[in-house]
């Protein structure tokens, strides 16, 4: 599984941007798919994830309310829409996958496959 996140850029605070996540897999939708982030000089950290068939979503406290994941399986990619941005949420934003949903494995990070980061930086 290969996974490409893009649409990062630089947004003022209180703007928008959407995150895509394309992947090349042919089992897109036996995966769970998810966002993490690392600011600078920070741990990465879990932002939201989706189960297989979009049903169930998972977010971190820091985005509730702001951020929204969506994933079209038809099209193997998963979406994170960002609104009311913070400079705090400046960081590196990774997409992942993996077969099981449990918090147990996304909280940790112990997951499957990981894409390469897009850079979200949000100016105060």
């Amino acid at each position: 599984v290969q996974l490409q996140a893009s649409g990062g850029g630089l947004v003022q605070a209180g703007g928008s941007l959407r995150l895509s996540c394309a992947a090349s897999v042919r089992t897109f939708s036996r995966y769970v798919m998810g966002w993490f982030r690392q600011a600078p000089g920070k741990e990465r950290e879990f932002v939201s994830k989706i189960s297989w068939s979009g049903g169930s979503t998972d977010y971190a406290d820091s985005v509730k309310g702001r951020f929204t994941i969506s994933r079209n399986n038809a099209n193997n990619t998963v979406y994170l829409q960002m609104t009311s941005l913070k400079p705090e949420d400046t960081a590196v934003y990774y997409c992942a996958a993996h077969p099981l949903f449990p918090s147990a494995y996304w909280k940790t990070g112990a997951l499957d496959y990981w894409g390469r980061g897009t850079l979200v930086t949000v100016s105060s």
